[in-house]
């Protein structure tokens, strides 16, 4: 998995793994989900990240037993 965050386009993007993009929905206004030929979810894009997001440039990771 691999987060980036673009200051200039305030857009944060949230890859759960590398495949090839078919399609893409606006799940939630402002919330696009990426989906591979397999019908999985890819990757999600969070516009406006900086509203959304408390610390855009700041990331807390987290691995629940």
């Amino acid at each position: 998995m691999k987060v980036t965050y673009d200051a200039e386009t305030d857009t944060m993007t949230i890859t759960l793994r590398e495949a090839r993009i078919k399609e893409s929905d606006e799940v939630r206004p402002g919330v696009i989900a990426d989906f591979g030929y397999d019908g999985g979810i890819v990757r999600f894009e969070i516009l406006n990240a900086s509203r959304l997001v408390g610390n855009a440039r700041e990331m807390q990771f987290a691995v629940g037993e």
